[in-house]
């Protein structure tokens, strides 16, 4: 079973994408606002012309709304798909985009917080998203450097997510965690920290024998 089909399913090394459910939540969402905005520019031309408007140019523009929206549907699907995620034992790393493709890798040493953010409407559709801040990001109003969206499960993965941001390996409410490869990872981290330990050691015994000279 992929990703894809049980978006439930977060594996380290392996693609995922968001909940099926984003994909009628994003097209919903999308067509409101372009119906409040084909609103507010039509009442504003009636406003200002004082008059009504001609039946054929109110038909123009209902077909305008329509082709807007049809384009929205066509963008939802096609934005759905673009959409990719990826979790290793060091980094996230993440795909979006229509017209413009965008790709970002952020490793987890850089992470300092992680969100989930719900709103009435998501919470509707059962998803959420989730909001990553990372160190030195400058980004403005406080905005995340990356946003992992359309999330059943939010908790498990924010948690695998904090696990390795502390340093060890992903907890096992994670569903569908590869535990042997984050087991391997803690490891090598616990080793790194032994061998510094180590030098740090060895370069004091070195001061005490040059004070000694």
């Amino acid at each position: 079973m992929t990703a894809e089909s049980y978006p439930t399913m977060i594996s380290l090394g392996e693609d995922f994408k968001p909940a099926l459910k984003y994909k009628p939540y994003l097209a919903i969402y999308t067509m409101v606002v372009v119906a409040v905005i084909w609103a507010v520019c039509l009442g504003w031309a009636v406003l200002i012309g004082e008059i009504g408007i001609p039946q054929p140019i109110v038909l123009a523009i209902v077909a305008v709304l329509v082709v807007c929206l049809l384009f929205v549907l066509l963008w939802t699907v096609l934005y759905y798909k673009s959409v990719v995620y990826h979790l290793n034992a060091t980094e996230m790393t993440w795909k979006r985009g229509v017209w413009f493709r965008k790709t970002g890798i952020v490793p987890y040493n850089r992470i300092t917080n992680v969100d989930i953010v719900q709103g009435p409407v998501m919470r509707m559709f059962g998803i959420s998203n989730l909001k990553i801040q990372t160190a030195g990001y400058s980004g403005s109003n406080g905005s995340a450097e990356i946003a992992i969206e359309g999330i059943e499960e939010p908790e498990p993965l924010r948690a695998m997510i904090m696990d390795f941001v502390r340093g060890g390996a992903p907890s096992a409410a994670a569903t569908g965690v590869d535990v042997s490869a984050a087991k391997a990872s803690a490891a090598s981290v616990s080793g790194d920290a032994d061998i510094r330990a180590l030098l740090a050691e060895v370069a004091a015994i070195r001061r005490l024998l040059e004070e000694r000279k």
